[in-house]
C-alpha cells in the first residue's frame, strides 16, 4: 500500500467509525458483473429442423473438415438451458451471444491460403445481412423469447457488433444473389475446393466488383498504409470505409437478395431493421449503425461487444453508443409490461483492442466504452500471487469512474487458462474486481476438438458444448463462486485492502467481506479491525458459522483452498 494510498485509507476510517469507508450501495452494475459468453451454434440444439439452410453443406465426413460448418447450436437449445435455470445457477448477470445476424452462406478458405478445411460463419463474425436473423439459430419470435426469458431471469444480454468489415464473398453467395458470373451450379458451388482462392476470386476475378463498391469499402488493392490500423484492410478483407461521409446506395446484391426473399421468408426479418432497406443520402457508417441498433430497438439488447475497436475512428462508436442508447429507451418505453424496462443502466459497451490490459482508455471512455477485455488476466490459477493482482484491479475500479476491467480466461480466440487447474483459474476469475467472464464450457470441462490439428488450430476452442461428459466437481465450483459473486456484488465492485500475499478485505458501503486464499486447517484467521469480538461470521463457500474471538475465527474445514467470510 503506497503512503498516499494508506492516509486516505486512514482518513476515511476516522471519518466513517470503521475500518471501511462507507458509500450508497449500488443495485446491479456492470463493472462487478459475471458474463457468460457462448457460441450459439456450439451451445445446444433444440431444434434439429433448423440444422441445414441456404444450401449449406454442414458434415464434410471428419472432425477436422466439420471444425468451422455449423453443427446445430440454436435459440431453442439456449432457451431450454435458461429455462432449467442453467445461467441462473452459475449465477450470471449477462449473456453475452455470438451475432445473431444473417452470415455468408458459403465457405470461406480455413486457415487462409492453405485452404485445409471449409469455413462457414458459424460464429456470427461473417455477416451478409444485418436486418435478418441467420436460419440455423432460428426465427426472430424464437430469439424475442430467449431474450425476453433471460430478462425475466434479471439477465441482461450482450450481442457482438462490427463496423469494420462485411463478410467475405462467397461461390455460394454469388451463385444465389448473382453478383458473379461463378460457371458453377448452386450444388457445385457449395462443396468446399481446396484449390480455389479468396484473391483470385475477388481481385483476379472480379475486379474487386460485384459485392460492396468502392463507395462502401476500403479494398485492398488501394494504396493504404497497412501500418496504420484505420487504414489497415483486417486479414486481407475489404474493411469499411468508416471515414467516409459520402453518401452510397446500398449494394445491388442486398436488393436482389431481399426481393428474391418471398413473404414466407419474413419470420427471420428483424422487424425495426426493414426502414432501413432503402437507399437513403447515408454514409456507409449511418447505415450500419442503423441496422445494428435497430437489434436493441426490436429486442432490447442490453449490450455490445465491439470487434477489434482500434481499426474503426472512435467518433464512429460513438455514434453507434448514441444510436444504441436512444435505441434502448424506445425499447423501454415500448415494454413496459417487461421488467427489463424498469431498469436504468446505460448502454454497455466493451470491445477488443489489441493487448489491451485494464489501462484506462478516456478517448474509447468518452466514446461510450465502459472497457476494453483484457488480454492479461493470469491464466494459470496462481493463488499465491492473485492478491496483488486483485488489488491493481480494484485500484483501477476505483480511480476511474464508469471503466473497470473486463476479464477473462478463454474466450473464441484465445484458450489460454491452464485446463488441469480450472478449479483454481475459476477463483482467480470470479472473485476478481470487475467483469468476469465465462466461456462457455470452462465450467464443465469442455475439451478441444479435432480442429486442434488443422492449421488453424483456433477453431478447436470452439468445440460443441459436452453436455454429456460434464465434469460435476468443476461446474459445482463455478456455480458456488458465481452465486457468492452475484449476492454479494462488493466482490466486483468493491475496495480492497490487501492484507498478506493471501488474504484481502473488499468493502463498500453495505458491505464487508473478508477472502482468505489456501487457509490452514485448524489455524485461526486473523478478523482483527475488520470484524468486531462476538461477531457471528459465515464462510460463504461451505456455509459454516462461527463467533469472533481474540479477533480471529476458526471454521472446521474448508473446500478448494478458499474462505470468503462474511458477517451475518
Amino acid at each position: 500500500m503506497t503512503k498516499s494510498y494508506l492516509l486516505a485509507f486512514i482518513t476515511l476510517a476516522a471519518l466513517s467509525g470503521s475500518a471501511y469507508p462507507q458509500t450508497p450501495a449500488s443495485d446491479f452494475d456492470w463493472g462487478g458483473a459475471t458474463v457468460y459468453f457462448v457460441i450459439t451454434d456450439r451451445f445446444c440444439n433444440g431444434d434439429t429442423a433448423n440444422d441445414v439452410n441456404y444450401g449449406r453443406i454442414v458434415d464434410y465426413g471428419s472432425e477436422r473438415l466439420n471444425a468451422a460448418t455449423f453443427h446445430g447450436g440454436d435459440f431453442k437449445g439456449m432457451l431450454k438451458k435458461a429455462n432449467e435455470g442453467y445461467f441462473t445457477d452459475l449465477g450470471i448477470d449477462v449473456v453475452w451471444m455470438t451475432d445473431v445476424y444473417e452470415q455468408i452462406h458459403g465457405w470461406m478458405s480455413g486457415s487462409g491460403p492453405v485452404n485445409d478445411f471449409p469455413h462457414y460463419g458459424y460464429h456470427g463474425y461473417y455477416p451478409l445481412d444485418y436486418t435478418r436473423i441467420d436460419k440455423n439459430y432460428g426465427t426472430v419470435d424464437e430469439f424475442r423469447e430467449l431474450v425476453d426469458t433471460l430478462h425475466s431471469q434479471g439477465i441482461r444480454v450482450m450481442l457482438g457488433a462490427n463496423l469494420n468489415d462485411p463478410g467475405y464473398p462467397t461461390l455460394l453467395d454469388a451463385v444465389q444473389t448473382g453478383f458473379a458470373d461463378t460457371r458453377l451450379t448452386e450444388a457445385e458451388a457449395a462443396q468446399h475446393r481446396r484449390d480455389w482462392s479468396y484473391d483470385d476470386f475477388y481481385a483476379g476475378r472480379l475486379g474487386w466488383k460485384g459485392w460492396y463498391d468502392r463507395g462502401w469499402i476500403r479494398m485492398p488493392d488501394e494504396n493504404w498504409d497497412e501500418n496504420n490500423p484505420l487504414e489497415a484492410t483486417l486479414y486481407g478483407m475489404p474493411d469499411f470505409k468508416d471515414e467516409s461521409d459520402e453518401p452510397v446506395a446500398i449494394p445491388a446484391f442486398l436488393h436482389a437478395k431481399w426481393d428474391r426473399e418471398s413473404k414466407a421468408d419474413g419470420a427471420w426479418n428483424n422487424p425495426s431493421a426493414l426502414q432501413y432497406r432503402k437507399d437513403q443520402e447515408w454514409s456507409p457508417m449511418r447505415y450500419l449503425i442503423a441496422w445494428i441498433s435497430s437489434w436493441v430497438e426490436e429486442f432490447g439488447i442490453d449490450g455490445f461487444r465491439c470487434d477489434i475497436v482500434e481499426n474503426v475512428r472512435t467518433g464512429r462508436w460513438k455514434e453507434l453508443n448514441q444510436a444504441c442508447n436512444a435505441a434502448l429507451d424506445r425499447w423501454r418505453a415500448a415494454h413496459r409490461d417487461s421488467p427489463a424496462s424498469e431498469w436504468t443502466d446505460r448502454f454497455y459497451m466493451t470491445g477488443d483492442f489489441d493487448n489491451a490490459s485494464i489501462d484506462y482508455k478516456p478517448g474509447y471512455a468518452d466514446a461510450g466504452f465502459s472497457s476494453m477485455v483484457n488480454f492479461f488476466f493470469p491464466k494459470h490459477g496462481d493463488l499465491d500471487n492473485i492478491v496483488y493482482t486483485w488489488q491493481a484491479y480494484a485500484d483501477s475500479v476505483a480511480a476511474h469512474a464508469g471503466w473497470h476491467p473486463f476479464n477473462y480466461l478463454n474466450n473464441s480466440y484465445h484458450r489460454d487458462a491452464d485446463m488441469s487447474r480450472m478449479i483454481d483459474c475459476a477463483t482467480t476469475l470470479i472473485l476478481a474486481p470487475g467483469v468476469a467472464q465465462v466461456f462457455y464450457g470452462d465450467e464443465t470441462g469442455r475439451e478441444l476438438s479435432e480442429a486442434r490439428l488443422n492449421v488453424d488450430s483456433d477453431q478447436a476452442f470452439r468445440s460443441d458444448m459436452n453436455w454429456a461428459h460434464i465434469n460435476e466437481a468443476q461446474l459445482r465450483h463455478f456455480q458456488k463462486l458465481g452465486q457468492i459473486r452475484r449476492s454479494n456484488p462488493v466482490i466486483g465492485t468493491g475496495w480492497q485492502h490487501t492484507i498478506d500475499t493471501h488474504t484481502c478485505v473488499r468493502y463498500n458501503g453495505s458491505d464487508t467481506l473478508l477472502i482468505r486464499l489456501r487457509p490452514d486447517l485448524g489455524r485461526a484467521i486473523s478478523v482483527d479491525g475488520i470484524f468486531n469480538d462476538g461477531d457471528t461470521l459465515t464462510e460463504l463457500y461451505t456455509g459454516q458459522t462461527a463467533k469472533v474471538a481474540d479477533g480471529c475465527v476458526t471454521f472446521s474445514g474448508y473446500e478448494n483452498d478458499i474462505a470468503i467470510i462474511k458477517r451475518e
